[in-house]
């Protein structure tokens, strides 16, 4: 009846191959899917693809109006021809840490165009999740996150590749969410008599109002693939096993399972447990299916690179964040269903205080510098307050009144659990504020920030002041450039070649309280940029 376009999650290359799968299992017209580049390269590979439905675009088009132009036209026609489903992932690339990524906003603005031009009558958009128990790239994710350049696709790297496929990875859940209707969601929000104004066949600007409604359509999207994310076993296990590092006793890693089995049907998140198994079972195969992350030995689970017991060297710390980030990888397909009443118990461990309104300034203050790393609807805090006051007060972990937030008896344990989950971010936060106060001096690019923060949280790691390894991933340490910006922490000018940052002083103070760190007074391991 009207245009269709597909967004998947984006988790793994396998992404397109399910979706391709299904809709020719279930007899639906198979999708035309934007692809990189790199695949177009690839020999035999990257005809093939074409002619399964693929269309090539570029990472970036800035500085060619031309080919944006071209490529612009080419998407709408197909949109407007409504012969197939568009398909493209609104994230913009693969999640390497398996947390939802950021919306990129400049794709589904063309594939919303037909409509607010007239030019159809309806678009629906359709938010899919697929997650998967044991992702293929797994490994590859941790060292690139470490700084290991990624492979180049290549043919002859796929079909050297082919082994790892004799591997179990589990299954794959793919969730077709609610279509959203174009016409429904912009009635009285968008006015779409401005588009008369001009020739529509000329390219223009979206105005702003436009410009707002689809930055709120695509965080829509991801929280409706987050919410219908479906989590295994597996999560749960890993979840446990990083706050108990380097491991613990399998018993109590079930009975530990199967209380955060219940917290997080309590929040709200979709489980796969199979009923007809008993609570050891399960954990045991999770662990057989994830036996290069941990281990099962005399009764005993570990994760893997963990069990070094003498001195730590900058190559030892490497070895074991791989196993580490790996490990962190399957956590992270939770972590959005706690993210809010976490973050609202991390704000009443901040304030010390039982008063409602400086917990919610802390949260607020923790959800904007977090803004990078999870996602949140722009301008929703006091909704997000309230959600997470809420899921904890159903599970009696909190006790509110209209003035007051107070930590209940019976729910210590799960607000310690809480704020143990999230405590390897707000470390990592911290590290870089102080490497960026301490041991910055002059104005700094990126590569040059990632590469010295990356040395001094390694020296710290081995001289056993932190243990925090997750800092190490440059996911993390680009998060912090964009959040310490938009903070006002760090001020961004663009240069020729690349943007530069420098630290705006007039900020130190103020956002290290906030952050609730007491700068360091000695001198920390040295990594001048």
């Amino acid at each position: 009846e009207h245009p269709v376009v597909l967004l998947p999650s984006h988790r793994s290359y396998i992404d397109f191959l399910m979706m391709s799968y299904v809709l020719y299992s279930y007899d639906l017209a198979l999708p035309v899917i934007a692809a990189g580049m790199d695949f177009m390269g690839m020999k035999i590979v990257g005809e093939l693809l074409r002619m399964s439905g693929a269309f090539y675009m570029r990472r970036s088009f800035r500085g060619n109006q031309l080919y944006w132009a071209v490529f612009a036209e080419y998407v709408k026609t197909l949109i407007r021809n409504g012969y197939a489903p568009v398909e493209f992932f609104v994230e913009g690339q693969r999640s390497r840490t398996c947390k939802t990524l950021s919306p990129k906003f400049g794709l589904l603005n063309i594939a919303m165009e037909p409509f607010f031009k007239g030019e159809v009558f309806d678009t629906y958009i359709v938010p899919i999740s697929i997650n998967y128990e044991r992702v293929l790239e797994e490994s590859l994710y941790a060292y690139e996150l470490l700084g290991v350049p990624k492979p180049k696709e290549s043919t002859s790297g796929l079909i050297k590749a082919r082994r790892i496929l004799n591997e179990n990875f589990g299954s794959i859940h793919i969730y077709f969410g609610q279509p959203i209707s174009l016409r429904s969601l912009a009635s009285g929000i968008i006015n779409r008599t401005q588009y008369n104004l001009k020739p529509r066949h000329l390219p223009q600007r979206p105005p702003e109002d436009v410009q707002s409604f689809v930055r709120d359509v695509a965080y829509q999207v991801e929280l409706n693939q987050i919410a219908n994310m479906v989590l295994s076993p597996g999560v749960l296990v890993a979840t446990i096993l990083l706050q108990n590092l380097p491991g613990m006793d399998f018993n109590v890693l079930v009975e530990k399972t199967l209380w955060l089995k219940d917290l997080i049907e309590a929040f709200g998140g979709f489980l796969e447990w199979p009923d007809n198994l008993s609570a050891s079972r399960v954990v045991r195969s999770s662990i057989d299916l994830h036996s290069n992350i941990f281990t099962l030995v005399d009764g005993h689970v570990t994760l893997l690179e963990h069990k070094h017991t003498g001195l730590l060297t900058e190559e030892i710390v490497f070895e074991q964040a791989v196993s580490l980030l790996m490990c962190a990888f399957y956590r992270n397909q939770m972590i959005n269903v706690c993210v809010r009443p976490a973050l609202v118990v991390l704000a009443c461990e901040m304030v010390q205080s039982s008063i409602k309104e400086e917990i919610f300034r802390s949260f607020s203050f923790l959800r904007s510098v977090f803004s990078k790393e999870f996602i949140f609807f722009p301008g929703s805090e006091d909704k997000d307050f309230d959600e997470g006051c809420f899921m904890l007060t159903k599970c009696d972990i909190i006790h509110t009144t209209p003035s007051e937030i107070m930590i209940t008896d019976k729910g210590t344990i799960a607000a310690f659990f809480l704020s143990k989950m999230f405590q390897p971010f707000l470390e990592g936060y911290k590290l870089a504020y102080t490497y960026i106060v301490g041991e910055v001096t002059n104005a700094f690019t990126e590569k040059q920030y990632i590469s010295g923060v990356r040395s001094f949280i390694s020296r710290l790691i081995v001289s056993g002041t932190s243990k925090c390894y997750e800092a190490l991933s440059s996911d993390m340490q680009k998060n912090i450039l964009s959040s310490f910006v938009q903070l006002g922490v760090l001020k961004r000018m663009k240069s020729v070649s690349e943007a530069t940052f420098c630290l705006e002083k007039k900020m130190v103070k103020e956002t290290a309280e906030k952050l609730g760190l007491q700068m360091f007074t000695e001198k920390l391991p040295s990594a001048r940029l």
